[in-house]
This record gives structure tokens, C-alpha cells and sequence, in this order.
């Protein structure tokens, strides 16, 4: 084997021949290896076709997914959800404008995915019997479902691509980027592109061609300057885009930017899908809940600028108000899962979330059918308007399609490309000199201007003149911005592989900045709240352009633009009635008149471009520690390759019993990511290691693998034993395994009430719930010395008991139901407000007896807000002639999170007329989710 010599520093890469470029040849073409190009390979290769998977980074941790995954956002799961439903929302959330077909296929093939992710390994929270624990996080509709160990999603999907089978159908290709998708009598036949690392030429050609490339994320420019500080992964520069407008495709909805909600000065979510369902909650600098809009939308951002813009602003996050498990648990998840680097900013600022709440702000705009509806045009079957072309994930405009509905697009994607064999003609030679060109051309030019300061340039163009709002003259004033940038591209220099890489992403954002311009140019009206927010044409104007907008590249080069009416609706919807008919040819869209000192026919032109342009803020360099002599031991390079031959477990058995930890600990790695039949036991033995890395690897596996893992009498004895270990963490682990798979009984998990570890009597409570063991949790109810565990209890009890008690039924009917009232009737007089609270909405749950009735009435007097919320969900299951005058009473408490619980309970006594009443001055109340909740029962 021959090895490569980078030529020194200073000598540039030489540009390659056209005639000596690598070919490769599959019947599926997979470009990127996120989300949605995982998922496509997998399910192409499982219906019998070779597939090959290009991606410019390392499957193993590239896509939007790597850098970490809280939830699913639209999960529609049976029994909490249902799909029209869901349907309907997406359809309100874009203002009309959907393929309602694409997104039914999220909805009505979600759950399957999410049972298939599961077998995979990826762990989805579940309540104590084994049901998804969907959340509600908006108004209406409970569709999040929380991902404890979601930073491990990708590692998972890739241990399914280094499947023995699979590996036999998937060709993975990493470090290398395409940059056009070629096409030959209309159809899409492969791609060109390069190794990023090498520099070497690569054509592929194809029977098809699926783009999974994701958003535009480094679209906008972010508030701090940094290129790559982005809201989305900033490796998504709209390459998927660019490379479908040039080969064809039609585009939609472009002028629909995507903009999120972040920390300020900070380029991460605020995670108000996690925050909330432990009641955090967004408000203005007075305390007040303002968000009236029930879904995270264009409408909803217009509502959160005009705040951050008023004299009510800044905006804040709010957690200060939680009690500490509940902020413990949020920076577990906040500060791993979705930003590993978030923790280390608070801390640079000083900032906690028990004293601090957290500032929010405004990300800059991007491009993305998942998260607004700004994408490829895809049927339901993910196929483009070209031939054996198809787009999936972020890239597609699916909107509001999230993870679930990337992982559903690339599984139709790959099941309907897979009928289709390797390309066997000529691969269009003008099409492969023009890539060719595009890639090698700045190695002509080394010492021209760098990618980082064209980069800056166009994209602060793109703050100035494309961001909402938008009005005619900026935005035409962008597209001769844009047209100049031509002259900026062509003279960038570059030396090495990764430069061109870079240089080449540079002129996809380009593209995606003049489609953007172009299509909110030719929008003449405003729709979708802050995302297309037209100063000059502020109104929503439904007789012209209750239309998607398409936009397809001409015979000559141009943008061109289509006007397709809505079709009509599979799921209706109030407000809106699309009756579908023939499309408004729009054609070239110009820019406007602006004033200038000369003629408008013929551009002015700049002396000395780029000239006066600020230098840009260079971005932090990552320092890479080079590896320890342990960790480079010939022990540990065995197992590195033994990972990649899908070892037996007999195989790793002599790893996992090194003398050395960190050896023993990367046979846990191992084992884990190969999955042999034994795992399970295997770790359950790594339990009770000597030493507490190995230990907690082994107990963070087991947990990682619990859906794919065999409950085997053998795993239970293993299990069970763990639970007399001296490491709580251990002992935590086996519990929660153990409930997971139906391995205990009440029995053995009653005698980890007693354990000394706060963490371990938590899972034991849930242990407990999942064998509906009513007397051992009512048992422990008054004695542990833990406001956490009581309160878990009190909940537990509430899960337990919801069927067993019924009004003021007596106890004595059925003695565990009699344990359940006696238990939650002695957390009544807790001495913490907290364990009260949660006693109080057990009863909301469980039934409020005449006998506490009147004991929830007097809590609502109580000095502790939490108490009071709690005795409103009391009051909702209690008899109306007393529950009805006491919560209207409460509608007038300070604490508005009180006044929604009110809210709640009176609207399980609607029927009513003094409900109604009351309900109806809740109508008017100044925070938005009270206002909300009481019209909603109206």
C-alpha cells in the first residue's frame, strides 16, 4: 500500500487532470450521511440495491444529528396523537401553503419509524410501564417525545451501517464532497465531485440520486461574527440546494426562511422543547408569559421580535422558579445532549439557572423545509421533478418535518430508489469539466483573496439586505450584491483540499443567497409571520398567492418562478379551502428601481471591491491533544480493528477482562457498537468491575442498548445482582434495565426503597410503578428522608391509583386503593411545598374526595405557588357547586403558572354555566397561555 505525501505548506495542491478522475459505480447514489442519507442507504440496501454513501466529513459523526438530540419534536404516537390532527397543525403553523400529502407520510408513518429507530438502539423515554412519554409543549396537540441519550442517536445508526449485511450493499465514501449532480436524457445518472482530503477528481455514476445535505445554515451571518456560530450545523452551506437548482429541479417555498429562538450571545437553542415540559417558560422582563400563537412558526418568531423589540424586552428563558431536581435535570440534557459547550458559556458569565434567567435572542436566517418550508420540491414519495432524482431531510420541503420526518423521507427515498440499476452510459462530459472547473479553480489563483473574508462578505450582504424585513429596494439592492460576489468567487485562492472544499460551499451559499432574494422578491405580499415579512407588502393576500412558490433554473442560466396553487386539502382545515387549478407562469423576476446618482440599465461599478471590508472575526481554533501512551497501546489498537470485523463476543471476552481499565473500558465501546449475541450479560458483568470508568461505561451502555437487548433470565440474574454493588451509579442502572424489560418484580424492587442513594430510590419508585406495586410505594410515602423521592412517590401513587380511585368512592372497596387515599391524604401535610403540591395534583389525577375537597380550597390560600397549582388540579375532579366558585376565585392569583391551573380545572367543568363565565374573564388575562387555555374551552 502506498502512502500519500502532503506536499509542504506553502506549495499548492496541483490541480488534477480531468482524465485521470476516480469513477465509482452503484445503483444508489447517497450524497451526505446525516439523518436522512442514513436512513435512505439502509432502506435502498435492505431492498436489494448496491448503494454507495458519499459524505465530505465522516458518517460516523457528520449531520445536523451529531451535534445532539434532545427529542422528537412530532412524534404522533397511537392513543396521544392523531395523524389528521397533526396534519391540520402543520397546516395552520405554514398558513395553507403545504403538500398536504408529504406531510401525512411524517404523520402517518412517524410511529413505525420511531419503533424502527428503536430496534435499532435509540432509546426513547418511556413512563414506568413501558408507554412513550409524550409531552405537550404547545397548546394543543402532545407530539414531543423526550431522548434521554439522543447524543448517541448517530453512533447508533452507524453501528447499523457497519452491519456484516449491510456492509456488503452499502459502500461508504468519506472525505469526499460532490458538488454537481449530473443528468442525461433527463434523469439523474450520477455525480462529480472530490476527496477532500487527497484533492483527487471523483465521478459516480448511478441509476439514482438521493440528496440528504440538509439545511442552508450558513446562510445569515450569526450576531458574533464567527462564520461558523451558526443555529444549524454550519457544515450545511446549501450544497444539496445548489446542486438540485442546477441540475433541474424545482425549488419551493425559498422565500420561507427559517428562524429559530437562541441564546444570546450564543449560537444554541434555548430548548424551550425540553424546558417546558419541567415548566420553564419563555417571557418578557416583567415575568409575562406574551407568546399568543400555538405553534413554533413564523408567527410565533413575529410575536417574539416585536417583544424583544418593545419596552417589555429583553426576553428571557425562565427556570429560576424550578426546583433544584428539576434544574439538575435540565443541565444533565442541556449541557450534553444538545450543547456540550453550553454549560462552559453560563459559566463564563457567571450564570446559573437557579439565579439567572436565560436572555434570549434572535438566530440569523437559513434555509430548511424541517424546520420552516424552504426546500427541494418532493412528492410523498420524496422524488424531485427530475427523473431519479430525490431530496430528503432538511433539504426537502416538508414542512415542519423535523428528525422523524428526515428519517421518514430517507426511508421512502431509498425504498423507491432502489428499482433502479447503476447508470451504464456515457457520463455528459461538459457537465464533469464544468464541475471540474468549479472545484480546481481557486489552486490557479493561491494567493487570492481567502475563503473566510468572500465568505464574510457575502454573507453579511445577506444580514444587510435579505433578513426580515424585507422590502423591494434592499432586497434588489442584494441581488447586484450578489452578482458581484461572481467576480469575488472567481478570484478566491486556495491551497490545499480542504480550502477548496470550503471555496466550493462558498459558491453554494451564493446560489442559495440570490434564490432567497429573488423568491422574496417575487412574493408580493406577506405570509408566515417574521419568515417572509414584506414591509412594502404587509398584508397576507390569499387571492393572489395562496400559491407555493417554485423556482427552477432556465435554459439560459436565469432564476425562473412558477405560482402553483395549493391543492386541495386530504385533512380539512377552518380558514382555509385550496381548490387546486392550473399554475401562474411567472418567469424571470427583476430586480426593482432604486435611486442611484446614474442609470439602472447598467450596474455601477466598484474600483476596488472588497477594499474598505472589515476584517472578519477569525474563528476560535480547537486544540486536539495528542493521544496518551496508554491509549495508543497495542491492546487498544486490536480492539479498534476487531470493531470493524463484527466480533463474536468469545472474541472481545479477553478485552473485557484486561488487567488494564482503559482497555476493559473500550471492550465495553466495542461490545457495544458491534452488539454480539450476549451483550446484555456481557455488560451486566462489566457491572461489577473493579473500577468506576469501566463501570459507568457498562451502565450508560446497558442503558443505551435497553430496546434491542433480549430479556434473558441470564441478563435478569446478572442485573439483580448488580443491585448489591457499592457504586450507586451501578446500582441506578440495573433497576432501570430491569423495568425496561419486565425483569423484576415488586419484591426485588421494594428492597431498593431502602438504598442509601437518592438516585437509586427514584428507579426504584419507578420500578415499582411499572409492577403497579400500590402498597410498597404507599408504604414509603411518609418515611424517606428525600422531598425527591416523596415527590416521585406522590406522582407514582397518581399513576398507580388513576383507575383504582374514582370520585369519593370508598377506600375500603379495594384495600390498595385505600392504601393509595391514605398515602396521598398524610403528603397532604408535608412539611415541604413542594411534596404537598404533587400530593394535590396526584388527587387531580386519582379523584378528590368530599373529604379533601374542602382541604384543596383552603391550599388555594397557601404561600407557596406551587401548593396552590397544585390544589386548582385537585379541584378540577371535584364536585362543581365547590370546586367552580373556588377557582374562580383563583383566576385573580399573582402567580399566572396558578391562574393556568385554574384555567384547566374549569375547563373539566365547562358543562356549566359559571365555569363558562368564569373562563370567560380568563379571556382577557395578561399572560399569553392563560388567554390561550381559557378560549380554548370556549
Amino acid at each position: 500500500m502506498t502512502t500519500s505525501v502532503n506536499p509542504p505548506a506553502d506549495t499548492p495542491l496541483a490541480v488534477p487532470p480531468l482524465a485521470d478522475a476516480e469513477e465509482l459505480a452503484c445503483d444508489v447514489l447517497v450524497i451526505g450521511g446525516g439523518t436522512a442519507g442514513t436512513m435512505a442507504a439502509l432502506t435502498a440496501a435492505e431492498h436489494g440495491a448496491d448503494v454507495l454513501l458519499l459524505e465530505k466529513a465522516h458518517v460516523r459523526h457528520s449531520g445536523a444529528l451529531a451535534m445532539g438530540m434532545d427529542g422528537v419534536n412530532n412524534a404522533v404516537i397511537p392513543g396521544r396523537a392523531e395523524p389528521d390532527d397533526y396534519v391540520a397543525e402543520i397546516t395552520r403553523a405554514n398558513d395553507g401553503i403545504v403538500d398536504q400529502s408529504t406531510v401525512r407520510q411524517t404523520a402517518t408513518r412517524g410511529f413505525a419509524m420511531v419503533q424502527r429507530l428503536e430496534s435499532y438502539g435509540v432509546k426513547f423515554e418511556k413512563d414506568e410501564h413501558g408507554d412513550y412519554s409524550v409531552r405537550q409543549v404547545h397548546r394543543s396537540g402532545s407530539y414531543v417525545l423526550p431522548m434521554p441519550e439522543g447524543k448517541d442517536v448517530k453512533k447508533v445508526l452507524y453501528r447499523q451501517l457497519r452491519r456484516r449485511e449491510m456492509r456488503e450493499r452499502i459502500r461508504i465514501e468519506n472525505r469526499v464532497m460532490p458538488v454537481r449532480v449530473l443528468t442525461a436524457g433527463g434523469r439523474a445518472v450520477g455525480a462529480a465531485g472530490f476527496n477532500t482530503r487527497t484533492g483527487r477528481f471523483v465521478q459516480v455514476r448511478a441509476g439514482a440520486v438521493i440528496l440528504a445535505t440538509g439545511a442552508c445554515g450558513r446562510l445569515g451571518l450569526p450576531a458574533s461574527g464567527y462564520l461558523y456560530g451558526t443555529y444549524e450545523n454550519p457544515t450545511n452551506a446549501g450544497d444539496g440546494y445548489a446542486m438540485a437548482f442546477h441540475a433541474g429541479a424545482e425549488l419551493t417555498g425559498i422565500e420561507c426562511f427559517q428562524i429559530n429562538p437562541l441564546i444570546k450571545d450564543y449560537n444554541g437553542p434555548a430548548c424551550a422543547y425540553v424546558a417546558n415540559p419541567f415548566g420553564g417558560y419563555q417571557v418578557n422582563r416583567h415575568g409575562e408569559r406574551f407568546v399568543d400563537s400555538d405553534y413554533w412558526s413564523g408567527q410565533m418568531m413575529a410575536e417574539f421580535a416585536a417583544e424583544v423589540a418593545s419596552d417589555r424586552g429583553p426576553v428571557y428563558l425562565k427556570l429560576s422558579h424550578l426546583p433544584e431536581e428539576s434544574v439538575s435535570a435540565l443541565e444533565t440534557i442541556l449541557h450534553s445532549t444538545e450543547r456540550p459547550t453550553r454549560g462552559t458559556f453560563h459559566s463564563g458569565r457567571g450564570h446559573d439557572y437557579r439565579t439567572h434567567d436565560i436572555e434570549m435572542h434572535i438566530s440569523e436566517i437559513g434555509l430548511c423545509g424541517g424546520h420552516s418550508a424552504s426546500g427541494v420540491r418532493v412528492d410523498d414519495h420524496a422524488r424531485t421533478t427530475v427523473p431519479r432524482l430525490y431530496a430528503a431531510g432538511d433539504l426537502a420541503c416538508v414542512p415542519h418535518n423535523y428528525m422523524i420526518g428526515a428519517f421518514v423521507f430517507g426511508d421512502l427515498a431509498g425504498a423507491d430508489a432502489a428499482q433502479y440499476p447503476a447508470y451504464d452510459g456515457e457520463l455528459p462530459a461538459d457537465q464533469l469539466r464544468e464541475a471540474h472547473e468549479l472545484i480546481y479553480r481557486p489552486l490557479r489563483n493561491p494567493d487570492g483573496p481567502p475563503q473566510p473574508q468572500v465568505e464574510y462578505k457575502l454573507r453579511r450582504f445577506v444580514n444587510d439586505y435579505v433578513a426580515p424585513p424585507k422590502s423591494g429596494a434592499r432586497l434588489s439592492l442584494a441581488l447586484e450584491a450578489f452578482q458581484r460576489m461572481h467576480t469575488d468567487i472567481a478570484a478566491m485562492g486556495a491551497r490545499t483540499a480542504h480550502e477548496l472544499m470550503r471555496c466550493a460551499e462558498v459558491t453554494f451559499i451564493r446560489d442559495c443567497a440570490e434564490m432567497a432574494a429573488r423568491s422574496s422578491l417575487a412574493r408580493t405580499e406577506s405570509r408566515w409571520g417574521l419568515y417572509h415579512d414584506r414591509l412594502d407588502h404587509p398584508q397576507r393576500d390569499d387571492a393572489s398567492w395562496f400559491h407555493h412558490l417554485d423556482l427552477h433554473k432556465s435554459p439560459s442560466g436565469a432564476m425562473e418562478f412558477t405560482a402553483r396553487p395549493v391543492a386541495p386539502y386530504l385533512v380539512p382545515v377552518d380558514g382555509f379551502d385550496p381548490v387546486g387549478g392550473p399554475s401562474r407562469v411567472l418567469g424571470e423576476v427583476h430586480a426593482e428601481d432604486v435611486a442611484t446618482a446614474g442609470s439602472r440599465d447598467v450596474a455601477p461599478v466598484a474600483a476596488l471591491v472588497g477594499a474598505a471590508d472589515p476584517e472578519p472575526t477569525a474563528p476560535p481554533q480547537t486544540s486536539v491533544n495528542a493521544p496518551s501512551g496508554e491509549e495508543s497501546s497495542t491492546r487498544l489498537l486490536e480492539l479498534v480493528a476487531l470493531a470493524e470485523e463484527q466480533p463474536e463476543l468469545g472474541a472481545l471476552q479477553p478485552y473485557l477482562t484486561d488487567p488494564t481499565p482503559a482497555v476493559r473500558r473500550e471492550a465495553v465501546a466495542v461490545l457495544t457498537e458491534t452488539l454480539p449475541p450476549g451483550t446484555g450479560t456481557a455488560l451486566a458483568a462489566a457491572l461489577r468491575d473493579s473500577t468506576a470508568e469501566v463501570r459507568a461505561a457498562a451502565a450508560a451502555s446497558l442503558r443505551e442498548l435497553v430496546e434491542t437487548l433480549p430479556a434473558e433470565p441470564d441478563l435478569r440474574d446478572g442485573l439483580a445482582a448488580a443491585l448489591a454493588e457499592p457504586d450507586p451509579v451501578v446500582r441506578a442502572a440495573a433497576l432501570d434495565v430491569l423495568r425496561a424489560l419486565r425483569l423484576g418484580d415488586a419484591a426485588l424492587f421494594a428492597g431498593s426503597l431502602a438504598d442509601s442513594d437518592i438516585a437509586v430510590r427514584i428507579e426504584a419508585v419507578r420500578a415499582l410503578v411499572s409492577v403497579d406495586a400500590a402498597g410498597e410505594l404507599a408504604g414509603a410515602a411518609g418515611t424517606d428522608p428525600s422531598r425527591e423521592v416523596r415527590v416521585a412517590i406522590a406522582k407514582g401513587l397518581a399513576t398507580v391509583g388513576a383507575e383504582r380511585l374514582a370520585g369519593d368512592a370508598p377506600a375500603a372497596a379495594d384495600p390498595a386503593a385505600g392504601a393509595i387515599a391514605a398515602a396521598l391524604t398524610g403528603l397532604l401535610d408535608d412539611p415541604d411545598a413542594l411534596v404537598r403540591a404533587a400530593a394535590y395534583g396526584a388527587l387531580g389525577t386519582t379523584g378528590c374526595p368530599a373529604p379533601l375537597t374542602m382541604r384543596a380550597v383552603a391550599a388555594l390560600a397557601e404561600p407557596a405557588w406551587q401548593v396552590r397549582a397544585g390544589a386548582a388540579s385537585a379541584l378540577s375532579v371535584a364536585d362543581f357547586y365547590v370546586a367552580v366558585p373556588a377557582l374562580s376565585k383563583a383566576l385573580a392569583d399573582s402567580n399566572a403558572d396558578v391562574r393556568k391551573a385554574a384555567v384547566l380545572a374549569l375547563t373539566r367543568h365547562r358543562a356549566t354555566e359559571e365555569a363558562r363565565a368564569a373562563l370567560a374573564t380568563a379571556t382577557t388575562d395578561s399572560d399569553a397561555d392563560v388567554r390561550a387555555y381559557a378560549g380554548r374551552a370556549l
